[in-house]
């Protein structure tokens, strides 16, 4: 595996690549990887002919400063597990390589509706953050294939969008959200946990099979309701428990009208003895 820390340095070999004909996959983390993360190298290296894979928390995304100070870093443990995957390329760039510039915004990215609900309601200036360090990162690695996780729900219609008002020509393939056995969907986040916290984090899981197994047995407002108030009084603070679906233009009907698909409930709370943020998202008809 080729590691690069340069920018000029990753356009070189990738120019090669391409002049070679290669296929070009790329799957942009923040690090503190899991096997949710590894099964998008899979699913690239399946796809494309030379896998990217950057690391890179971004600042610009972090509304709050104590989360970004908080977020893992497992950069030694990163390496070894993409080594051993088969990633080609990564990509560790610093925050001076990605903003010399400095963090202010070159440009505001018109989102739409997308970025004023749900988590762009509980984290404002999120989504142009995303869209600032996405931009980035796929004018500099020009990949044929970009793949994304199915967990970061919103993030995935965002960039969806992004590729398309910008015109960028890359393919947006989106993969289901690995999970635990016990069901916690995987996330960086989690290493935030004790066993104790980690075993309540469950209940985030549970709330969306309880949504999915009654979705035809009261209004969705009843039913999103009661998964509300059980997290509620299992410890949680809950941002948001809405239903959503995707409209043909790529937003969402917010709050869904019954009936549509795809239909998704999506949350997003904050387990208060740990102060850990956590989201999740199921397809539920």
């Amino acid at each position: 595996m080729y590691l690069f820390k340069r920018k000029d340095d990753l356009e070189r070999h990738l120019s090669i690549a391409r002049k070679e004909g290669k296929r070009i996959g790329f799957v942009p983390t923040m690090g503190a990887l899991h096997q949710g993360h590894l099964s998008l190298i899979s699913a690239a290296k399946e796809n494309t002919d030379l896998v990217v894979c950057s690391i890179f928390v971004n600042p610009t995304q972090f509304n709050d400063p104590a989360d970004f100070e908080k977020y893992p870093i497992t950069i030694d443990q990163d390496i070894l597990q993409l080594t051993a995957t088969g990633t080609d390329v990564l990509f560790l760039p610093s925050v001076q390589e990605m903003y010399p510039n400095g963090l202010a915004p070159e440009m505001h990215y018109d989102f739409g509706p997308l970025e004023t609900v749900l988590e762009g309601a509980h984290r404002p200036g999120h989504f142009q953050g995303v869209g600032q360090v996405v931009h980035k990162l796929l004018n500099l690695v020009r990949p044929d294939k970009l793949f994304m996780g199915q967990k970061d729900f919103q993030q995935c219609l965002i960039i969806n969008r992004l590729i398309k008002i910008l015109n960028l020509g890359v393919e947006l393939v989106i993969c289901p959200t690995l999970r635990e056995q016990d069901g916690l969907a995987m996330s960086s986040r989690n290493l935030r946990l004790n066993p104790t916290e980690r075993q309540n984090a469950l209940h985030i899981s549970r709330a969306l099979y309880y949504i999915k197994d009654n979705l035809t047995k009261g209004s969705l407002k009843e039913i999103t309701g009661d998964a509300i108030n059980e997290l509620k009084g299992k410890g949680f603070d809950v941002d948001y428990l809405d239903m959503v679906s995707i409209l043909p233009d790529g937003n969402v009907d917010f709050p869904a009208t019954p009936g549509k698909e795809p239909l998704f409930a999506v949350v997003a709370a904050r387990e208060i003895s740990s102060n850990v943020r956590l989201i999740d998202n199921m397809r539920v008809n």
